[in-house]
């Protein structure tokens, strides 16, 4: 069985390392991203989370958006990351993981500007940050079902999937 998830209180350093990371990644990949953006928990201040900064990264080139994601993937390597694997709900991200070889602290989700995940993610962010009751529905429930798995990652991501899916379809996608 994979390690327990962990979630801790909110740390303001998490803006930070998301800032130093968003330029690692900007000046690594020589154009091909465009933009990064904090995403997930750890970007809604006050919190509970994943001691996980996840981050969105995205290429402007629609017409090779495939080679762009490729040799952005590559770059995003050479800074500690580690590609995962593909996620189910979209082929069109790539994930990329740091550290190597330990337990993650960082998160890329690679994608182009617009397309679905993107729109997806940056409008749960937007809400989660503009609504503060929303935010903390989804924190209780979060501790709730992390309490109730015993922090088993599966059944974690599994009830966090539930909650975005409702989530996304109240805020029209």
């Amino acid at each position: 069985m994979s390690d327990r998830i962990r979630l801790m209180h909110y740390d303001p350093r998490w803006r930070q390392e998301f800032q130093q990371t968003r330029s690692g990644i900007l000046h690594s990949c020589l154009g091909w991203v465009t933009d990064v953006q904090h995403i997930g928990s750890t970007a809604i201040e006050g919190l509970v989370s994943r001691p996980v900064i996840d981050m969105i990264a995205g290429v402007s080139d629609d017409e090779n958006a495939e080679r762009a994601i490729a040799e952005s993937s590559d770059l995003i390597e050479g800074l500690n990351f580690q590609r995962s694997q593909r996620v189910l709900w979209s082929s069109s991200v790539t994930v990329l993981t740091k550290p190597r070889h330990a337990e993650p602290t960082h998160r890329v989700w690679l994608t182009t500007i617009n397309s679905l995940p993107w729109r997806q993610c940056l409008a749960i962010r937007d809400h989660l940050r503009s609504d503060r009751d929303a935010a903390l529905r989804f924190e209780e429930t979060k501790v709730d079902r992390w309490r109730q798995g015993a922090g088993d990652p599966d059944q974690y991501e599994s009830d966090k999937s539930m909650f975005f899916t409702h989530l996304l379809d109240q805020l029209g996608f």
